[in-house]
């Protein structure tokens, strides 16, 4: 007779950028027991708005961290570095084997429209999936938010899905989900990433030796009306689920560009 082999459950890594004892990690981490095996590797220190930086130049450490969820325990490291650091060291050297599914967050705060780009959240999932594994990032669009338990069963539910499905290659899902109760929430909406901008400003201090500083300001703009972007779809209460790829290329934009001369005799035109 053959032997009774149980499945392997699915290995989850949980990652984020507001640190491994932010309370949005704990609740990712929590709904995902139900799903897969889960280890943690996240930042000790917060790391929001790190972007895809990664360590180069100095050692990364990571050590075992105590990390209690609902239901028992789920092993857990603490990094000193970035987001996608955490996803490196955790796929090259600390996970027993090679994660089914990379989920970051859940960000305390949107990572809509240009803050995709800023975003350590979004970033730990690009590695993800830079690595090729599926991968999504989740945020909770409230700064303030206290309570992660309606944005947890929204990542599960998501998650299962992905697991289940799968998704094309080189491409990760982006989740903001609205600061509302389940029954308040609109759905899901498959968005685009709007276009926007922050019209930044920096305000200068003196420090004791009256030196200068300066701390950045700046106010969010929003620079797309039109339909189902992740903004407006967070706007009307839906969940956004928008796919974002690796390739940056403007792939419509290739054949202006092939059109151009490229003669050293290109005239400028002075408008003065």
């Amino acid at each position: 007779m053959e032997p009774n082999h149980e499945p392997t459950r699915p290995l989850i890594l949980v990652c984020n950028d507001d640190g491994i004892d932010a309370p949005g990690i704990r609740a990712l981490a929590a709904a995902m027991t139900s799903l897969g095996e889960v280890h943690i590797v996240a930042p000790i220190d917060e790391q929001s708005a790190v972007g895809h930086a990664i360590t180069v130049r100095d050692p990364v450490r990571a050590r075992p961290w105590d990390f209690d969820v609902p239901g028992g325990t789920v092993t857990a490291h603490a990094v000193t570095g970035t987001p996608a650091d955490c996803v490196k060291l955790a796929a090259n050297q600390l996970l027993p084997r090679e994660p089914d599914l990379v989920v970051s967050g859940i960000n305390r705060g949107p990572n809509t429209a240009v803050n995709v780009i800023y975003s350590g959240t979004v970033s730990a999932a690009t590695e993800g999936a830079i690595l090729g594994y599926e991968a999504i990032a989740f945020s909770l669009c409230d700064w303030e938010a206290e309570d992660y338990s309606a944005a947890a069963r929204w990542a599960r539910r998501i998650a299962a899905r992905v697991l289940a499905d799968g998704l094309p290659t080189g491409l990760l899902l982006n989740v903001n989900i609205p600061a509302l109760s389940d029954d308040e929430l609109m759905g899901v909406e498959i968005t685009r990433q709007a276009r926007s901008r922050w019209e930044e400003s920096f305000i200068e201090r003196s420090d004791p030796f009256k030196q200068p500083y300066y701390w950045l300001s700046g106010r969010f703009v929003n620079l797309d009306e039109g339909e189902h972007t992740d903004l407006n779809a967070v706007e009307r209460g839906c969940i956004s689920i928008t796919p974002l790829r690796i390739d940056l290329t403007a792939h419509d934009a290739l054949d202006t560009l092939r059109d151009w001369s490229w003669t050293p005799d290109v005239q400028v035109q002075d408008e003065t």
